[in-house]
């Protein structure tokens, strides 16, 4: 059985179970009343940075029992849009099973979706939502799927119609983070125009916006993706959680990345 075994544990987050543990437990919060969505955006850059924002969002909403994970491809390796269909994901909580059956589904509905374990090997983007997702549900199912194209329709359509024949409740996760290496000022400005789109579940803009202001938005192919599929099956309304940037943590102000925590329903 192929198991991925983890690429930035003692990097991005803690490596060891009680030491994870115990930092997931700092950057969540109780909520009584947790929100039934379809998907969220989520950050991805080391827990010390933009764990908290992660933690807000994971913390408000139901997290059912599979989520499909979409991450960006930092490393440049693999196929366009690389999925791993089978086997388990390792993390410092233990391993997490990939959904065989939903990952098939999405494979048949769209032949540009192609196994891939290369794209996964070295890839943080989905790797640093996986313990946000065992703190909550440990018994949670995976489809990662790491997004190297700009065929975003395709590939959200796909999504939307094997989640519609799977019948069983389902989130995606779009893995991003915002604006990178500019002073804060900056990177807020430039983070509320896409924050703004992505809240009006309006895709193309966002699109537009990030080409039309220079945004460096690494993860706006899963985003709109998300958003795409989300609006197939039912989402109307979407709501920022948190929003903040590195220098909230590090006090460097100079030059940030921004992350933002949103969730669609």
């Amino acid at each position: 059985m192929q198991i991925r075994k983890p690429a930035v544990a003692g990097q991005f987050y803690p490596g060891i179970e009680r030491d994870l543990c115990g930092m997931l437990k700092e950057m969540t919060v109780p909520v009584r009343r947790k929100k039934k969505v379809l998907g969220i955006v989520s950050p991805h850059a080391g827990y010390v940075y933009s764990g908290s924002v992660a933690g807000q969002v994971y913390s408000n909403i139901e997290i059912p029992g599979t989520a499909i994970i979409l991450g960006p491809n930092h490393t440049g390796m693999g196929e366009p849009y690389g999925i791993m269909s089978q086997g388990k994901w390792k993390t410092p909580l233990g391993e997490v099973e990939i959904e065989n059956a939903l990952a098939n589904a999405i494979m048949k509905v769209c032949p540009l979706i192609a196994e891939d374990n290369i794209s996964h090997a070295y890839e943080h983007s989905l790797e640093v939502q996986v313990p946000f997702l065992q703190y909550f549900r440990p018994d949670i199912q995976i489809v990662p799927i790491v997004i190297g194209g700009r065929e975003y329709n395709k590939i959200g359509e796909a999504i939307a119609l094997a989640m519609n024949h799977y019948a069983k409740d389902c989130l995606i996760v779009a893995s991003s983070d915002m604006t990178h290496y500019e002073p804060h000022e900056s990177a807020t400005k430039k983070d509320k125009l896409a924050i703004d789109k992505i809240l009006k579940l309006n895709e193309k803009e966002l699109l537009e916006n990030i080409a039309k202001h220079k945004i460096t938005m690494c993860g706006y192919g899963p985003v709109s993706i998300m958003l795409i599929a989300a609006k197939l099956l039912g989402a109307k309304e979407a709501s920022l959680i948190d929003y903040k940037t590195s220098g909230d943590t590090s006090g460097d102000y100079g030059s940030v990345v921004g992350y933002a925590g949103i969730m669609v329903y």
